[in-house]
């Protein structure tokens, strides 16, 4: 085929354009073979990288006029040929008249059938750092010269660049897809360990998951209410596992676990030099949950100040950085959880009311297991399984004759969380036997409650603030005969309004109206 004529400075300058146009290395290759087949007889072009460990070299991307094709391709090389290219230190090109009697190209023409045909070898460096090789076939019957090896000896750093660019380039989306499959194990192992089965959908919480089924699709914000132990963070990852959101991050933030002066750096994140020991730019809770949920346990323990940004995210759904210098707008949804009396709160003081209402745009109340003893089956069953799995045991135990109803007419101060901290003190001591749970004592919660001071169960842990205000209330009750409003009613005496009093009954469980008279 004969060559035309080319002035040096637009070949370098076209094929530098074709080669640098893209990240997709491949695409590139073709792009700048086609331009170079005018002026050299070339049928194929590879870019290969080196392995110097394990004396391999990798094609990376391979192109002809008609195909091009990113590639994996690992050839490994004799000792020949390894201390050929260990001796390269800086670039060089070579010329081949038969591909396939070189020791290094060699083995890895043999891959493509072209051992008899021409080829060009351009060593690629930047900086005198070796990155790799070009490589670039004949067209059959073709030799090259030495015009042609002048020419490609011009695009040894485009090649550099491009074959170094992609290299990255390529490394960059394989951390990308690590990250996005670490990120999936992650949320995995999280909703495992926060207890992605919600045990007792079907009875004890039917009621609760039928809100959780209403409010799951959309974004807006949830409160959810009761006491400690009863599984608030297992309804937030229903929540946003049945939502359009399950494929983001699912958050959480113990706000009550964060100290004071941490919390806007927590939530929020900081700038470089904001603070005395910012080293560097933190992304906050919030930025981090950006596209999924974010779920705000114990949001009773906020600060004043933590809950005005807070209102903001609310309103704006935009954030600060802690000496940032502008706001950042995130796409979330909030659930926030507690055990506290908020409505008690805002009358102390203690809790914003436009912050309130705002996140009491849906609240659901969990009951506490008392008043849901049919789910302690199913949760002792589910607790055995967990905690079986935990401690690597080879059988699962069955619980002894009796021991359910034992631990059905258990009160349960601390719900659930009790009950999964009974269930693992059994699998300890039961060694393998059936599992009795014999420091569950059923019948020492109303011989001890009828005492003065605090309510102490079997085991000596502490009764809850709701049970004492609950005993508080009943108390005032009787001696009020069951009256809540008007000058001798509780409320009155409790310093409460009437409403609010009904309000923290329904949610303590005690009833009243018709409910108490049956």
């Amino acid at each position: 085929m004969p060559v035309a004529p080319i002035d040096e400075n637009e070949f370098f300058r076209e094929s530098t354009l074709r080669i640098c146009g893209s990240l997709d290395i491949e695409k590139a290759m073709q792009r700048c073979l086609r331009f170079m087949v005018r002026h050299i007889p070339a049928s194929r072009l590879c870019f290969h990288i080196y392995d110097r460990e394990l004396g391999i070299v990798e094609t990376v991307a391979m192109t002809t006029v008609d195909h091009s094709e990113a590639m994996a391709l690992r050839t490994p090389l004799s000792a020949k040929g390894r201390e050929q290219v260990e001796a390269q230190r800086s670039s060089r090109i070579k010329r081949m008249d038969r591909m396939g009697d070189d020791a290094v190209a060699g083995p890895v023409v043999r891959y493509f059938g072209a051992e008899d045909l021409s080829g060009l070898l351009l060593d690629l460096a930047l900086e005198r750092n070796f990155i790799g090789t070009v490589s670039v076939f004949s067209e059959q019957g073709q030799r090259f010269n030495q015009d042609h090896v002048r020419l490609l000896s011009l695009l040894n750093m485009p090649f550099a660049i491009a074959l170094a660019n992609s290299v990255r380039y390529r490394e960059l989306r394989k951390l990308r897809d690590m990250l996005a499959d670490d990120n999936r194990y992650l949320q995995q192992e999280l909703r495992q360990m926060a207890g992605e089965e919600v045990v007792g959908a079907g009875f004890g919480l039917r009621e609760v998951m039928e809100m959780v089924r209403q409010v799951a699709p959309l974004d807006s914000p949830v409160l959810l209410l009761g006491e400690t132990g009863v599984g608030k963070e297992v309804v937030a990852n229903a929540i946003h596992n049945l939502s359009q959101r399950r494929n983001g991050p699912f958050i959480r933030v113990n706000c009550g676990a964060i100290p004071g002066t941490l919390m806007d750096s927590e939530l929020f994140g900081h700038e470089k030099g904001a603070f005395t020991g910012a080293l560097t730019r933190k992304r906050g809770r919030f930025e981090r949950a950006d596209g999924g949920t974010i779920f705000l346990d114990e949001i009773g323990e906020l600060s004043m100040e933590a809950q005005v940004r807070l209102l903001r995210v609310l309103q704006d759904r935009t954030i600060e950085r802690v000496g940032g210098t502008g706001p950042l707008r995130v796409d979330i949804r909030i659930i926030a959880a507690t055990h506290r009396n908020l409505e008690q709160m805002l009358v102390e003081g203690r809790f914003r009311e436009d912050l309130y209402f705002r996140l009491r745009v849906f609240p659901i109340a969990i009951p506490p297991l008392r008043q849901r003893s049919e789910d302690i089956p199913a949760l002792v069953q589910h607790f055995i399984r967990k905690k079986a799995r935990e401690m690597k045991l080879a059988t699962l135990p069955a619980v002894a004759p009796g021991a359910l109803d034992r631990l059905i007419r258990y009160a349960w101060p601390g719900n659930a969380r009790e009950l999964e901290n009974a269930v693992e003190r059994a699998l300890i001591v039961s060694r393998g036997a059936p599992l009795v749970f014999k420091d569950i004592d059923p019948d020492a919660v109303p011989a001890l409650a009828g005492r003065s001071g605090p309510w102490v169960p079997a085991g000596g842990d502490a009764i809850g603030l709701d049970q004492v205000a609950a005993r508080h209330i009943r108390q005032i009750l009787s001696r009020c005969g069951g009256r809540i409003e008007g000058e001798k009613g509780a409320a009155r005496i409790l310093q409460i309004h009437p409403s609010t009093l009904r309000k923290r009954m329904r949610k303590l469980g005690i009833a009243f109206g018709r409910k108490a008279s049956i």
